[in-house]
This record gives structure tokens, C-alpha cells and sequence, in this order.
């Protein structure tokens, strides 16, 4: 994928008239196992992909601040920086895709960082509402571009911090730490081994072709929307759960006594009450998804998920590559049937690709939509590639997306 760093650079000349001081590009992500565990301060294991969000800036003496994309409809967005606020009463580009980039310039200043205004035009190849954090993209690009401008000096994780205070306080979506941390912080050529309690981070080899393998990322079409309060409500009903069980997050219920804290939820908790026996796993099942899930639901999935994270570094650790697709497939069924963020067309996608040949398959991100990631033998590549396509022209829905994943860089100046 050409990072689209020359066409940001044209793109600023023709809208502000003058060449740029720099160019910064961030990636998107797909994340290979670790969903919604970010927020319950779990481990997660995202990689960079080679699609980038570009960003060309200037520095400003004046305080104001603007912004302006080749992707979006409209002109150039003009904000005063002293008067960014969060959501409500003000000039802060509210819903908007303006709202990002401002929400950094108001976290950094709310922290007391030296940031003046700014010219940004940005350029990006990061599909939007694909479940592939282009709004991550977004944020630590326009972070490491003022960090720059202004000398400030912040390592990646400082930048994935305040790109998440931007998403959380300015844009309103109560997102974890994973996705800006991908983009500030991944090396190419790895999966990042997050722990996102203390932002611990590893890199784990993840050379896929050199083992025959090939991730596939198959991009639904559905555009999902996280600020619609079901991503809200699923984090809301994990704090419930911990709060029930005497933790400070769900990470710290141990895999082993999950039966014990199911148990102890059952009791504790008699308005939360299912629809089947609270201590049946759900793998196998199919269940109305619009249903929302009980507490018990959403505290089952993060338990196993932070498990299968932890069993999928140990494969790779062990060099046994294609043993993490049963988990990855698990971890699918788990998001499906407890967390209930699948859709119709992540589920084809699913199986599909398993049942075509796929090593293992899941969907990936925020969930309601965006994308799905297969794990294949390069070899089947194509003929499970054409079985989804199919699949999903059969089914009348709109043709998928699908792209190899390569693990990419993390956040870097261009130029």
C-alpha cells in the first residue's frame, strides 16, 4: 500500500499555499486476538497495517487551528484553540470527522502542553467504519505531527494517551488504550503483546509469508458506528461485573475460577437474568443479536479472550504459527454468541472461510460490522478469498473488501 505522503503534501500547497513542515503518517490496525478486553485492562494483540492516515502540518503563531481532509466533503474547518471544548455549547466540531484531530490539540492543551495552532491536510488509505481504527490513524497522526511542530518531546505510548483522552473526553466514545497504542507503537514485521493496565508491550515475530501463511482481511462493507451506545453499554456492563465480584477490572479474574465467578454473579446479581442456564457456554449457539447480553455474558468473554491471548502468544512463542487459528475462530464464536457484536455478514464471512479451508477466521474490531481476519495457507488463499465473495453475493449482501494483511510500521515522520 503507497503511503499517500507526496498527494498530502500537494494537498496542502493547494489548500493553504504554502509547503508544509513535515509529514506524518500513522497506521490503521487489525487486532490479531484481545476484543474489548482493553478497557478491562487485559491483554490485546494488534498489528500495524501498511494502510496509513498522512498528515501534512504547519505550525501556527495565532491559535487557530485548521483542518482539512481529501477524504471528506467540505472545505477547510477554522477553530480557535483556546476554544475547543468537549462535547456541548461551543465551536467543537461535534460528530464530525474535524472532531479527532481537534480533541488532540484540546488533550494536549488540557494537559498543559505549549500547542499553538496549526495548518493540517491529511491524506489516508485506512478504510473508514471498517472495524480498522482509522479514527486511531487520525489521532496519533495529528499528535506526532504537533509534537514535532512543537518540540514537546513525548515518547508513543505519552502520544497514544492523549490520542485516547481526545477520543474519550472530546469525541465521546469510552474507548480502551489498544488502538492508539497500535498506531504510535507497533514495529513492522511484529504483533504488539500489549498489556494495556501498565502499557507493558512486546513484539512478537509475526513474518506470516515465511511460513506459508497469509492474513487475510476481509472488509464487510457494514459500516459500523461505536458512538451509538452499545459500545458503551457493553463496557458499562463489564464495570458492573467487576464492581459484583470485588476487582478493580475483569483482568484479574483468573481464567481458572471463572465457574466460581459466574457462580458468584448468579448470586449477586438476581436482576441479571439470562435467558438460558447462566453457567452453559454459548459457543455453539446462535442467539437473537439484538438481544443485549447479561452481565454474566460479557464477563465469560473477557475472562476466555484474555486467555486466548495469552495461549496465541505461547504459540507463536513455540513457533507453532498455524495452532492459533482454532483460537482465533474460538475467540469469533465468543464475540458472536456472549458479546454479542457480531453481524450477518461477519458471521458468513467466518464461515465461510473456515469451512472453505481457513486455518482459523474471526471478526476484528469494534464489532456491528467492519471486518473479518482469516488466517490461510497461502496456497488456499484465492480459493477462500472467491468461496466469501460468493458467499456473499449469494446471500444478496454487498461484495466484501478483501486484502492481505502485512504487519506494518507504527507512527512515523515522512518527511
Amino acid at each position: 500500500m503507497t503511503i499517500p505522503g507526496a498527494a498530502a503534501a500537494e494537498g496542502f500547497r493547494t489548500v493553504y499555499g504554502a509547503a508544509p513542515e513535515g509529514i506524518w503518517a500513522a497506521p490503521g490496525r487489525v487486532n490479531l486476538i484481545g476484543e474489548h478486553t482493553d478497557y478491562n485492562d487485559g491483554f490485546v494483540m494488534p498489528l500495524a497495517l501498511p494502510h496509513t492516515t498522512v498528515a501534512a502540518a504547519s505550525a501556527r503563531p495565532d491559535g487557530v487551528l485548521r483542518l482539512h481532509s481529501g477524504g471528506a466533503d467540505g472545505g477547510v474547518v477554522e477553530l480557535r484553540t483556546d476554544e475547543l471544548r468537549p462535547p456541548g455549547p461551543g465551536p467543537a466540531p461535534q460528530g464530525g470527522w474535524a472532531a479527532y484531530p481537534a480533541g488532540v490539540v484540546w488533550a494536549m492543551r488540557e494537559a498543559g502542553l505549549p500547542v499553538g495552532g496549526a495548518d493540517l491536510h491529511y491524506e489516508s488509505t485506512v478504510p473508514t467504519g471498517a472495524g480498522l481504527s482509522s479514527s486511531a490513524a487520525l489521532e496519533v497522526a495529528t499528535a506526532l505531527a504537533l509534537n514535532d511542530l512543537y518540540g514537546l518531546g513525548l515518547a508513543p505510548v505519552a502520544l497514544a494517551r492523549l490520542a485516547q483522552r481526545a477520543e474519550n473526553a472530546f469525541v465521546g466514545v469510552p474507548c480502551g488504550i489498544m488502538d492508539q497504542t497500535a498506531a504510535a507503537c507497533c514495529t513492522a514485521g511484529h504483533a504488539l503483546f500489549l498489556d494495556t493496565r501498565d502499557l507493558t508491550q512486546r513484539q512478537v515475530p509475526f513474518d506470516l509469508a515465511a511460513e506459508g501463511l497469509r492474513l487475510l482481511v476481509v472488509d464487510t462493507r457494514v459500516q459500523h458506528a461505536l458512538g451509538d451506545g452499545a459500545y458503551a453499554q457493553r463496557r458499562a456492563g463489564c464495570e458492573r461485573g467487576a464492581r459484583a465480584l470485588g476487582v478493580r477490572a475483569l483482568r484479574e479474574v483468573p481464567y481458572a475460577h471463572l465457574p466460581e465467578a459466574l457462580g458468584q454473579l448468579a448470586e449477586r446479581l438476581p436482576d441479571d437474568l439470562p435467558d438460558e442456564p447462566w453457567d452453559e457456554p454459548r459457543d455453539e449457539r446462535r442467539d437473537d443479536p439484538r438481544a443485549e447480553p447479561s452481565v454474566r455474558d460479557l464477563v465469560r468473554h473477557i475472562v476466555t479472550e484474555n486467555h486466548r491471548v495469552q495461549e496465541v502468544v505461547a504459540r507463536l512463542d513455540a513457533g507453532e504459527t498455524r495452532a492459533i487459528g482454532p483460537l482465533l475462530t474460538a475467540g469469533h464464536a465468543s464475540l458472536r454468541d456472549d458479546f454479542r457484536i457480531s453481524c450477518a455478514e461477519l458471521d458468513l464471512a467466518v464461515d465461510t472461510a473456515v469451512a472453505a479451508g481457513a486455518v482459523g477466521a474471526r471478526m476484528t474490531g469494534g464489532g456491528f460490522g467492519g471486518s473479518a481476519i482469516v488466517l490461510v495457507e497461502e496456497a488456499a488463499a484465492k480459493t477462500v478469498t472467491t468461496a466469501v465473495t460468493e458467499a456473499f453475493a449469494a446471500a444478496g449482501f454487498v461484495p466484501p473488501r478483501v486484502f492481505t494483511a502485512v504487519a506494518g510500521a507504527g507512527a512515523r515522520r515522512l518527511a
